[in-house]
């Protein structure tokens, strides 16, 4: 068995062979440092009953009374399914399409259409969730949106689309989608491009016709991208995209909150409406905690049923 300090000196020669690339994870590291793991000690905040007066550490500690709350008055149940459900349509549907999109690039050849479509594509990435709220505005109003005046204009009805919950998941929906899908494609172009191109030669040589080409030869090559993918997604399937719902929705539109309120919403609502912070926190240590173990499962299962594609 090697000496301690051995040891040590090959750790330390690792490390300087290694500087740039560590150099290089420092912003990444000082990030989650500072983001994700100075802030844990404020989860104590979900086991006491918060006292301005008092402080954090005065404040009368109830252990699970605020957990308690929550599933009692029925608030977890409805945010846990609504954001799992969001998130898993995002999920499911986001990389169907990104995968179908970054086939179908790969199936141009126009160099010049394939730039313009992509460019197209990326644009909505790159505007913000306020503008998107705001365009939603203009088109959902009751009174001055673009819809209901042509509705009013053909003789129909309007529609009151901020107080109809049930139609608010297919338009966050495919507001999302209409967002993320260009620039979520990326990933899987990318992944296409590396594809040996002495392969697809071959299948066109032997009479593969381009439907057979990518069931047989692109969709088994993009499998191991999209396990992958799909394990960091369900990391986030318990974290909302605020942004999105928030300036879409609003945090205080009690009518809809049956089918869009998530947990992100509520704790914005419980931390900026009714400064409850312990019930806030108590939910966010929830989702955390939540979010943890759907990881370690996904990739059990994965490691399971294909090991070469699980994270550890």
């Amino acid at each position: 068995m090697p000496a301690p300090k051995t040891k040590r000196r090959s750790s330390l020669r690792t490390l300087l062979a290694n500087r740039t690339l560590l150099l290089m994870c420092l912003p990444a590291i000082a990030f989650f440092l500072i983001f994700s793991y100075l802030p844990m000690p404020g989860l104590y905040l979900a086991f006491i009953q918060y006292n301005y007066t008092a402080g954090i550490f005065k404040s009368p500690f109830v252990w699970w009374d605020n957990f308690r709350f929550l599933v009692m008055t029925g608030d977890l149940w409805r945010l846990t399914f609504n954001t799992i459900a969001y998130n898993v349509m995002f999920i499911l549907l986001g990389n169907a399409l990104q995968i179908t999109v970054a086939i179908f690039l790969n199936e141009l050849r126009s160099k010049w259409f394939k730039k313009v479509s992509q460019s197209l594509m990326f644009l909505p990435y790159f505007i913000s969730f306020v503008l998107i709220g705001l365009i939603a505005y203009n088109i959902l109003s009751y009174d001055y949106g673009l819809l209901n005046g042509f509705l009013k204009m053909i003789g129909a009805d309007p529609v009151k689309t901020y107080s109809n919950p049930h139609l608010w998941p297919f338009i966050i929906v495919i507001t999302y989608l209409w967002q993320s899908t260009g620039y979520g494609s990326i990933v899987y172009f990318a992944a296409v491009m590396g594809l040996d191109s002495e392969i697809v030669e071959a299948a066109e040589i032997d009479g593969a016709n381009a439907i057979q080409r990518i069931r047989y030869i692109i969709l088994p090559w993009l499998k191991p991208t999209f396990i992958i993918l799909l394990l960091f997604s369900l990391g986030g399937v318990l974290r909302g995209n605020f942004g999105l719902f928030y300036n879409l929705v609003g945090a205080n539109n009690s009518s809809l909150y049956a089918t869009t309120d998530i947990i992100e919403t509520y704790v914005f609502r419980s931390l900026m409406t009714n400064f409850n912070f312990s019930m806030g926190s108590a939910v966010s240590l929830y989702q955390s905690v939540f979010g943890f173990f759907v990881v370690l499962s996904a990739n059990w299962l994965v490691k399971r049923v294909s090991p070469d594609n699980s994270l550890f």
